[in-house]
């Protein structure tokens, strides 16, 4: 079979959709499904769909529009704050958009006139993560100014943490973020249809709290495909582990040193890169390398040692493994992994229980 791919079982992928919808359920929460991880691969996207999810959330237009010629039959909503240059294109392929600026909401407005369309956005407030958002302060303010506006309609206000600097979701922010919420129903007598406080980050909180009001939604992305919460990566019970599975080639197989002789410089791609004086080794190298996936949240199925990578290598210690010219190895992954793996134009995507 054709190296290096991304096995995908959809059936596994299924099954955490379905799970994390009755698990957020039980607190009235419901969940936008995240696609910018899979690279908005329509065949996981239907998944979702079938499994329960009404919208799904792409930072890509291009994602968007590939999912749509698919035929995907959702909602779409462009995660990432729309360009302004992008106004046009927002509006013409996208539901709803999150929305930080007034200035591109100004633009969203006049082209959503000019196409006859209401386009939906929800606007960002940001909570101490320091990523998009406005300022809590400002909030009231910018309301005022998108309430004014034609062609467009507020349905929500949401927050976004852990993303950036790290920033958890706890009682405290909630709160915070809830009294700011209802404050702005209140004085301007609306009543939102999303309260979204956040992503996969948010599933510790959502545990522990007792009062979840008004906040009623999260969007999801990795709790789905790797089934773990995001702060502390555990595991969420019932959920599958292995959804996604790496899998690469051995393309030479040798003994050689454990450390190099010859003098050497700082490599760009491994800067912080040591070797270990250990004797003689068995090393295998695989056919892919740092243009292909972050190497960094690989993490091996066998009993072997990553070494280090190159541009297209892996370079891996066998230890006690058995290997050989053209044997696979598969790997776990990481968000970061998943992330760059699936966005890569030269690693197959097989998918299982298609």
């Amino acid at each position: 079979m054709l190296t290096p791919r991304i096995e995908i079982d959809l059936k596994k992928i299924g099954h955490n959709t379905k799970s994390l919808i009755d698990i957020y359920g039980l607190k009235g929460i419901s969940l936008i499904g995240v696609t910018k991880a899979v690279n908005g691969d329509s065949n996981i996207a239907k998944v979702l769909v079938k499994s329960g999810i009404k919208i799904l959330a792409d930072s890509r237009i291009s994602n968007i529009i590939k999912m749509r010629k698919a035929g995907v039959k959702a909602q779409f909503l462009l995660l990432r704050i729309p360009f302004l240059s992008q106004a046009k294109e927002t509006v013409e392929s996208t539901d709803i958009s999150l929305n930080s600026e007034i200035i591109v909401i100004q633009n969203l407005s006049k082209f959503a006139l000019i196409s006859n369309k209401k386009h939906k956005i929800i606007l960002m407030m940001e909570l101490g993560d320091l990523r998009e958002g406005v300022m809590p302060a400002d909030i009231e303010d910018t309301v005022e100014q998108i309430l004014k506006l034609k062609g467009i309609e507020l349905i929500g206000i949401a927050a976004n943490l852990a993303c950036f600097i790290g920033v958890k979701p706890t009682n405290e922010n909630m709160s915070f973020f809830s009294k700011i919420v209802q404050k702005v129903e209140l004085k301007f007598g609306i009543k939102l249809q999303f309260i979204s406080a956040g992503n996969s980050a948010n599933y510790e909180w959502f545990k522990n709290v007792i009062k979840i009001k008004p906040i009623n939604n999260l969007r999801i992305g990795e709790s789905i495909y790797l089934g773990r919460d995001v702060p502390y990566r555990n595991p969420i019970p019932g959920l599958f582990l292995n959804a996604f599975k790496l899998v690469s080639e051995v393309i030479e197989y040798k003994t050689k040193p454990s450390i190099s002789q010859c003098n050497s410089f700082k490599n760009s791609l491994n800067p912080n890169s040591k070797s270990m004086k250990q004797g003689m080794m068995k090393r295998a190298i695989l056919g892919i390398g740092i243009q292909d996936v972050a190497v960094t949240g690989l993490k091996p199925i066998a009993a072997i040692k990553i070494l280090g990578a190159s541009s297209d290598h892996l370079m891996v210690d066998s230890k006690k493994v058995n290997l050989k010219v053209g044997k696979e190895l598969s790997f776990n992954m990481n968000y970061s992994a998943l992330l760059s793996a699936m966005n890569s134009p030269h690693i197959i995507k097989r998918y299982i229980n298609l």
